[in-house]
């Protein structure tokens, strides 16, 4: 390995712990959506995990701008250009409100119909409750756009602190407002959608008041906001584009075995919806490296040393493993207190408990090497191979086997799950290859 180390030991701690806070965070009052709207009744709960299938879509593509952002501005700190990377984290700052405000009219006009073709087959009761969630939480899509766009530009600067304490504060909001939303004024759904509104909205406000401070390593310029550089636009969407294409499909193939689901009855979909809550806190420890591998790789490929991406790529997979295992250990702790947290069917609690045992095994000896290696090789600006292994894996293998498992053998959630598994044994081979072959070292961005 070549020169001194870019990051040590302690300077990653410093970039993953606060990572890892603010992911528990984000899951944890995911969950805490699902158990109070548990309290309206299972009605309640299956029409908030269908409308949240739709909302990862949205999400999902407004993270990977996010990402490509990161790769850039990453890149540039790495090559020490701080006038390329202030004028990246601008031009990011305005493309995400732009695009992210888009997708809010999209929704905003078409939200009955988006769910009626989706998910027509549900019951009356669910699809009422699914309109009135959707409604509201897509008023919030262009404070969600800032609000990723810039956290994902503190990460690159290796001052996750910052997104940590808004975070925490967008968060504690959140809770609070579920609390009065559902159990003081009954609001039912609306209760944990208008919270949800309100705290992306402040947090955006916070963390782009922030992101102009002088004295930030990489600022946002109001000026270059409100200005158009395709140069550095098509940088940036070099890398977001093939990443919101991968993890937009991606979403579109939950939201297919979803609508599988939707068919399985309403003890399944409140099942699927519970057990989605209890794997995401599964993979928090993957979530989090996810994010600072971008950081790590980044810098190191923007200062053109791949001996050194090559050393932290194998350090941060092998810790990765590590935290996954003690994660999912406590999760399957937790696991049978967090459930009585809901209003669930014994039926309902046993598919739910059979699921988490069977998504422990697989996300400990799966995860890391299917989403975070998938992330370093990104930071590299390998990009176009990701998307297209993560989008030919997802129809080939996790929506046909879902299908099969599923609705054929009569497996139903549990082998949408195993479909789930399937996918990721895909990738990990495709990866692995591609990461041994050394050809992503030929895709650097800048």
């Amino acid at each position: 390995m070549s020169g001194k180390r870019f990051f040590s030991r302690a300077q990653l701690r410093r970039l993953i712990i606060p990572l890892l806070v603010e992911q528990l965070l984000v899951m944890l009052v995911g969950m805490l959506d699902t158990v109070m709207v548990s309290s309206a009744g299972e009605a309640a709960v299956s029409g908030v995990s269908i409308v949240n299938e739709v909302n990862y879509l949205v999400i999902t593509i407004l993270s990977a701008l996010a990402a490509g952002g990161a790769v850039i501005v990453s890149q540039y700190i790495g090559n020490r250009d701080q006038k390329n990377s202030s004028l990246s984290a601008s031009q990011l700052t305005m493309i995400s409100f732009v695009i992210s405000t888009v997708l809010m009219i999209v929704c905003l006009v078409f939200c009955r119909s988006i769910l009626n073709t989706l998910y027509g087959s549900v019951a009356p009761d669910v699809m009422e409750a699914a309109v009135t969630y959707f409604w509201i939480t897509a008023l919030s899509f262009p404070f969600l756009g800032v609000y990723n766009s810039i956290s994902a530009l503190y990460r690159s600067m290796n001052e996750t602190k910052v997104t940590m304490f808004v975070s925490i504060i967008m968060n504690v909001i959140n809770i609070v407002g579920n609390y009065f939303g559902v159990y003081v004024f009954h609001m039912g759904v609306a209760g944990v959608a208008w919270p949800t509104l309100i705290s992306r909205a402040v947090a955006a406000v916070i963390i782009g008041v922030m992101s102009l401070r002088e004295e930030n390593q990489v600022r946002v310029v109001m000026k270059d906001v409100f200005m158009f550089r395709w140069d550095i636009i098509q940088r940036i969407l070099n890398i977001a584009i093939p990443n919101a294409i991968e993890n937009g499909l991606f979403q579109v193939g939950r939201v297919i075995v979803t609508i599988f689901i939707s068919g399985y009855g309403t003890s399944q979909i409140a099942a699927n919806g519970v057990a989605n809550s209890f794997s995401t806190l599964a993979i928090i420890s993957s979530a989090a490296m996810q994010l600072a591998i971008v950081t790590v790789v980044g810098q190191c490929v923007g200062a053109n040393d791949y001996d050194q991406a090559q050393y932290y790529m194998k350090h941060m997979m092998i810790t990765a493993y590590i935290m996954g295992l003690f994660n999912n250990i406590l999760v399957l702790l937790i696991m049978p207190y967090g459930l009585q947290l809901y209003t669930l069917t014994p039926e309902t609690a046993r598919i739910v408990t059979t699921i988490m045992y069977w998504n422990a095994l697989a996300t400990t000896l799966l995860h890391p090497m299917s989403f975070v290696l998938p992330n370093a090789l990104r930071a590299a600006g390998d990009a176009r191979f990701t998307m297209i292994v993560g989008i030919v894996s997802m129809f080939a293998t996790r929506i046909s086997l879902a299908f099969v498992f599923g609705t054929v053998l009569k497996m139903y959630v549990l082998g949408t799950y195993f479909a789930m598994f399937c996918d990721w044994v895909t990738r990990i081979i495709c990866f692995v290859w591609r990461w041994k072959s050394g050809r992503w070292k030929n895709f650097r961005a800048i």
